[in-house]
């Protein structure tokens, strides 16, 4: 275990003060987290071709954040680091399916103080992690429960405690497996991001994703309805997902597409109404507003901050840089990488460029449905725009630099163009100042791929069976 010596970054142990006054009742808090659900997925963040009707109406109703930010880009980090208000090497939880260090202060505990019940109902940590945070009441957190939104909804509306409420609900979608069927999304209504390979079978794939996007925003107004028909009209209510969609240069990377993510917030009455705002905001400061929101005084040991001055309409800036994070995910994905994002520019680090990166996506296309990366490899046979996408997807340098002002997906890497060298220096130094700082030594979890071995490829060997 990593030791960590610095008195900034005491472990947040304290206790919110149980003598906080109150000047009106607390608000009943409803957290709806949704799963591998891109930003630009989404009719409510301008996407022409899928549909979200109920995240419309919370942006009608509510604050849309455009510039919120996850931790890291795969499900158990970024979840204990929204639980915990740390990042993933203050906690523990670095590599995917780690849960945080057990003797660290999490959400239930800090709004328990406060006098509130607090309940999670499906995927809000990861996977059967949820009982290892203090909540009081769970349950159906294993993988695709679907059961999950309906016993939520059932446990709520048959609830009596007088308490204030905050409750946590997890979508398993638009997680894989996708659907069967695209459910009204087609393939010859799709359009294929420009940082992919258009091919009919991901075409196909992207309906089938798609359908699954419906089905998280059908869930989002199930559980939006009944929150206000339970809890009333003031009730605070927010979405977000906890990273971006498992397709290439998205989930398990510090790409936009893996680390920005959707977030509203509806606070009637406090939060204005049908209102964006730019104000950048990170997984890690989800924690100390909602301890804020509920009447208490955030926490100041933490790493995470309370924006609820920008929900107020208080304050239109936040943070004025993020810093994110991955490691590993198994043994498809292991592939330490480091970012810091400003508003205009986004600096990586990938810390062992000799890595092999691959995914689920390429190694793992039986479980996860359409296999339509093998329509990728076949095209990069014979076009060579398709070649280098596949190229870039599997080898990284060791920096990365973009100006994000003009390259909003990404594709045009500075990082070797003398007219940016200042730049590029001074974002470098950022994140080895903010790795030091945050003790986090770059470690490798598991065995890697390295470029240099022929059968890199290769599916990975199958898990040995427990002996029962």
């Amino acid at each position: 275990m990593r030791r960590l010596s610095s008195p900034l970054f005491a472990l947040a142990l304290a206790a919110v003060s149980p003598a906080t006054t109150f000047a009106e009742p607390r608000p009943n808090i409803v957290v709806f987290l949704t799963d591998d659900h891109g930003i630009l997925d989404s009719s409510a963040y301008g996407s022409r071709d899928v549909k979200t009707p109920n995240m419309e109406r919370l942006a009608a109703a509510g604050l849309t954040f455009d510039r919120a930010f996850v931790a890291s880009p795969s499900c158990a980090p970024s979840r204990a680091a929204l639980l915990t208000g740390l990042m993933p090497a203050r906690n523990g939880a670095e590599a995917n399916h780690s849960k945080p260090r057990a003797e660290i202060r999490k959400l239930p505990a800090y709004l328990k103080d406060l006098g509130y019940e607090v309940v999670a109902f499906g995927k809000v940590s990861h996977y059967q992690h949820t009982g290892d945070y203090g909540f009081d009441h769970f349950g159906h957190d294993k993988f695709h429960e679907h059961i999950a939104v309906p016993a939520a909804l059932a446990w709520l509306r048959a609830r009596r405690d007088p308490r204030p409420l905050c409750l946590l609900v997890g979508s398993n979608w638009p997680h894989v497996p996708w659907p069967a069927s695209g459910e009204g999304y087609t393939a010859e209504g799709v359009t294929v991001p420009a940082n992919h390979v258009d091919t009919p079978r991901t075409r196909e794939a992207r309906a089938l994703y798609y359908a699954a996007v419906g089905r998280m925003d059908r869930e989002l107004g199930e559980v939006y309805d009944a929150a206000r028909e339970v809890l009333g009209a003031g009730t605070f209510f927010l979405t977000t997902s906890d990273h971006g969609a498992q397709w290439p240069f998205g989930k398990w990377t510090l790409y936009d597409g893996g680390i920005r993510t959707p977030l509203i917030a509806v606070w009637p009455g406090r939060a204005p109404a049908g209102r964006r705002t730019n104000a950048m905001v990170s997984w890690i400061d989800l924690l100390p507003t909602l301890v804020e929101v509920a009447g208490g005084r955030a926490p100041g040991d933490i790493d995470g901050r309370s924006f609820a001055p920008v929900l107020r309409g208080e304050s239109g800036v936040h943070r004025d840089r993020i810093f994110t994070t991955h490691s590993a995910d198994g043994r498809f994905n292991i592939y330490p990488i480091r970012s810091v994002r400003t508003a205009d520019w986004k600096y990586i680090r990938n810390l062992r460029p000799d890595f092999y990166f691959s995914t689920h996506v390429d190694l793992g296309q039986a479980r996860d449905g359409p296999g339509y990366f093998g329509s990728w490899q076949d095209a990069a046979r014979t076009n060579p725009a398709a070649a280098a996408v596949v190229g870039r997807y599997h080898e990284r340098p060791g920096e990365e630099l973009y100006d994000l002002r003009s390259d909003p997906l990404e594709l045009r890497n500075l990082a070797r163009e003398p007219a940016h060298a200042t730049q590029l220096a001074a974002l470098r130094a950022e994140v080895t100042a903010w790795m030091k700082a945050n003790g986090d030594e770059g470690p490798v979890f598991g065995d890697p791929r390295l470029l240099s071995d022929p059968r890199r490829a290769d599916p990975p060997p199958k898990a040995a069976k427990k002996k029962q």
